[in-house]
């Protein structure tokens, strides 16, 4: 009778469990980002479908360069149906309190006193040793998953999808760019 109790008092922990999995996290960018470290190739292992990368089939890579007014430059490289390199080269700037929180933009220079040339670009997670980096917006329609390699590790790549799930962004739509093991 005695051992009949106490699984009754584990089957509310046990259903209660997984609900706290699922939780709803902030979408909010990290408050500390060391640029430094933040800066370099990364490779895109997934993204939600974006206008400006439709022609995208692979080989996908940001790369990030600190310059000496504070800003960062951006250059964006994929590889297209053809074969060629499709490459784009713009900006970044802080945009918050938060380190994490970036704007971008590729319009011409002489265009970047326009709001509208900016868009957000929020660190929301790192690896502890920058090896990997999720990076979204407020309205969570724009989602990128990045790694210094050009493979993931599944159970890495499946944790930060969830996490973006519990974030708001759907996930579900993510388009695979890159190998996960």
């Amino acid at each position: 009778m005695r051992t009949s109790l106490l699984a009754l008092g584990l089957v509310p922990a046990l259903l209660v469990a997984p609900l706290r999995a699922a939780e709803p996290l902030p979408n909010v960018p990290v408050e500390t980002l060391d640029l430094q470290r933040y800066s370099g190739q990364w490779h895109e292992i997934a993204h939600l479908p974006m206008f400006f990368q439709k022609q995208c089939v692979g080989d996908v890579t940001a790369t990030y360069t600190p310059r000496e007014d504070g800003r960062i430059g951006v250059r964006n490289a994929c590889r297209t149906d053809d074969g060629s390199m499709d490459v784009a080269e713009g900006t970044a700037r802080p945009a918050g309190d938060a380190q994490g929180q970036l704007e971008v933009r590729f319009a011409p220079e002489w265009l970047s006193w326009l709001p509208m040339v900016w868009g957000d670009y929020w660190v929301l997670e790192t690896g502890p040793d920058y090896e990997w980096a999720v990076v979204g917006s407020p309205g969570k329609d724009y989602l990128w998953i990045l790694s210094r390699t050009p493979t993931m590790d599944r159970e890495r790549f499946d944790a930060l999808r969830e996490r973006a799930a519990r974030r708001g962004y759907p996930v579900d739509e993510l388009v695979m760019m890159a190998e996960v093991d």
